[in-house]
């Protein structure tokens, strides 16, 4: 027995020596980093940005895999699956959590298979109606609303995605209808809306700034427990007559479970070092996201809590269980 468990020892300690060669000399080829959404929405956005400054800091390259489909799940799917070698790695945000409930045929457990690496940042949602809509204010929208329950078509990145659940939660907040209408991504969705195919969408605020600049759209109220400071004349839905509605989207970085600690360590210190510097604060508050790093068992931790979290708002708010 002796001899086995020295045996046993010996391969552990020779796995572990291993890995940190491994480490040791990773990056030696490009990564590949998964954004489970289109391009065009903010998790695209904010994957590019990120994904450039962790290239920069590790000498290598980060190649920017977009795979949209089932509320993110597909790209999740990938990230969990892929190689725990520190070449794969995935940026999701709260939808990740969201999913454990609203997919429950996914194959994954985001809390098992799943590496926290970081947050990343967080923004509100903005609630943005298409220039033709007769609501000047979030108050006439609700009012609008209540006359004709239903009518009002709101575009999302799917099912499951962040606007389809802040708008969820407008409805459960504010007891009201709205026909929502899925679309493949964050950019088709905003599409829709200054097309005039849909009338609102409550989309991640990063994702109708473009818009707004150009005047395409109109905003309404952002979904934050405060102002957005970049549009502080623009009120949360709470202040404009739906008390107590908050919702905004937190963004993390993650790799295969297996990953080495190694890696995941040298990871994890590229998203402090990038997130501290005034330069990528200042690009990330352009587009409206609030940067912020933290460390791999703060991400486990406030995921585990959001999985919790959202398991019961997605219930008590009717939201359909794929």
């Amino acid at each position: 027995m002796s001899k086995l468990l020295l045996a046993a020892g010996s391969l552990a300690v020779g796995i572990g020596c291993l890995s940190e060669a491994h480490a040791q000399k990773y990056p030696d080829r490009p990564i590949r980093l998964i954004v489970p959404f289109s391009p065009g929405g903010t998790s695209d956005l904010l994957g590019r940005v990120v994904g450039a400054r962790i290239a920069e800091g590790l000498g290598t390259t980060v190649v920017i895999d977009n795979r949209d489909g089932a509320g993110g799940t597909i790209g999740a799917a990938l990230g969990a699956k892929g190689n725990p070698d520190g070449y794969t790695l995935l940026v999701s945000h709260v939808g990740l959590a969201v999913n454990e409930t609203l997919y429950a045929r996914r194959s994954y457990d985001a809390l098992k298979d799943l590496a926290p690496i970081s947050l990343i940042g967080e923004t509100p949602n903005a609630v943005v109606v298409t220039n033709a809509l007769a609501a000047k204010s979030m108050q006439e929208l609700l009012a609008l609303a209540r006359k004709q329950p239903g009518k009002l078509a709101g575009s999302s990145a799917g099912i499951g995605s962040a606007a389809h659940l802040a708008l969820a939660l407008l409805e459960y907040s504010a007891q009201l209808k709205f026909n929502h209408i899925p679309y493949k991504g964050g950019g088709p969705s905003m599409v829709a809306v200054v097309a005039g195919q849909v009338d609102l969408s409550i989309p991640a605020y990063p994702t109708a700034v473009p818009h707004l600049k150009a005047g395409r759209l109109r905003i309404l109220a952002v979904t934050g427990a405060t102002r957005e400071p970049t549009v502080p004349d623009v009120p949360t839905v709470a202040e404009a007559g739906v008390p107590g509605y908050e919702f905004g989207i937190w963004f993390g970085l993650f790799a295969p479970s297996a990953t080495p600690k190694a890696i995941i360590t040298r990871l994890n210190q590229e998203i402090v070092t990038a997130l501290a510097e005034p330069d990528m604060r200042e690009k990330l508050a352009r587009t409206g996201v609030n940067a912020g790093s933290s460390s791999p068992e703060k991400l486990r931790s406030h995921l585990r809590s959001e999985v919790a979290k959202w398991a019961k708002i997605v219930k008590a708010a009717e939201i359909p269980i794929n």
